[in-house]
């Protein structure tokens, strides 16, 4: 009997500890499969943010451009600016070009257009379409370039070099003193200067002003004379050449789009012209110092990339301005006056 109780006893034991190992493989088992799930879960996450990353890298950005006229400047300054952000942005990037044919109205109407569109940056090249840009909104990110000053431009009173708004950019303003330098490195016995320009720009009237205290400390005579728009322009100057004896027109649109009827006027009469930048001086002047619109194009390039994929702030980014100059001369119209340049000039390369 003993025998037999011990003996169920033993049974018992035996089925107990069975039981108690089929019960911790069956957690472990339980774990395993626990972890699977945990580690196929971590997988789909890490997967979902690769997808992220992958849709962020994928974005294609949306500029509009308002650029005010065709003219050598201002395309040269646009092709920097696509090319700069084209090479950084690769395809990822489209552009809305207009062209407002030199009319201000049609700058608003574009920049309306632009903003409506919802567009994540707008250039504007020149003033008026700056000027248009920043009426239109005070949220989408603006840039400038070919603008001469944008205080002047944007009528700050507080300028410290950033606007505090939504506008920032680069400035095509080349050095005025060593302009007016240049003109009297040529024309040392000049007696009267005309400084000619359109009443309709606020940043012409700003470098003439400019221009003008350069002359008075030299004591050289000047006279403005000032044309409301293109319709002005052949009596403006034909007034300018009877009476001074070297002219100098500044970086002006309405001039640059001109420069066939100013040389018209001027290269008969035998009168100079000193221009702004290279644009104006290859269609009517003999010399200029200028900067490359190209430069100041593909540097808003840059500033326009900083801003829409490292999350630059615009309002706090300083005006860029270019990073050189050239003494150039327009050899054809030297010739014909018989201006000799003196060495350091670069002849402007013509079309044949």
């Amino acid at each position: 009997m003993k025998k037999k109780a011990l003996s169920l006893l033993l049974a018992a034991a035996m089925t107990a500890a069975m039981l108690a190992g089929c019960g911790s493989d069956n957690s472990a088992a339980a774990d395993g499969s626990a972890s699977a799930e945990s580690a196929d879960a971590s997988a789909g996450d890490a997967a979902d943010a690769g997808s992220a990353d992958a849709a962020a890298s994928d974005r294609v950005y949306n500029i509009g451009i308002c650029q005010l006229l065709e003219h050598p400047a201002l395309d040269e300054a646009t092709k920097g600016f696509q090319e700069a952000l084209t090479d950084l942005l690769g395809e990822n990037v489209n552009f809305d070009l207009q062209n407002a044919q030199g009319e201000q109205a049609n700058c608003a109407t574009i920049c309306t257009q632009f903003v409506t569109d919802n567009v994540d940056l707008i250039l504007a090249n020149a003033t008026a379409p700056l000027q248009s840009a920043a009426a239109a909104t005070n949220t989408i990110p603006i840039l400038g370039t070919s603008i001469t000053d944008y205080a002047t431009a944007l009528d700050l009173s507080d300028w410290s070099g950033a606007t505090g708004t939504n506008v920032s950019g680069t400035s095509d303003l080349a050095p005025l003193d060593e302009q007016e330098n240049m003109l009297l490195e040529l024309f040392p016995d000049v007696q009267k200067v005309g400084i000619l320009y359109c009443s309709a720009e606020p940043n012409s009237k700003y470098q003439a002003e400019v221009i003008e205290g350069c002359l008075e400390e030299d004591g050289i005579a000047y006279e403005e004379y000032t044309a409301a728009d293109s319709n002005e322009i052949q009596s403006v100057v034909t007034t300018a050449c009877d009476s001074c004896d070297v002219l100098y027109i500044p970086t002006d649109n309405t001039m640059a789009g001109s420069t066939e009827l100013i040389n018209n006027v001027a290269l008969p009469a035998g009168v100079p012209i000193i221009a702004g930048e290279e644009g104006i001086c290859a269609g009517c002047g003999v010399a200029t110092l200028s900067i490359s619109y190209y430069d100041i194009g593909y540097k808003a390039g840059e500033m326009a990339y900083d801003i829409l994929v490292n999350g630059a702030d615009v309002s706090t980014m300083q005006i860029e301005y270019a990073p050189q100059v050239t003494k150039e001369y327009n050899a054809a119209i030297c010739e014909e006056l018989g201006v000799e340049i003196p060495d350091g000039y670069t002849a402007i390369a013509t079309e044949e």
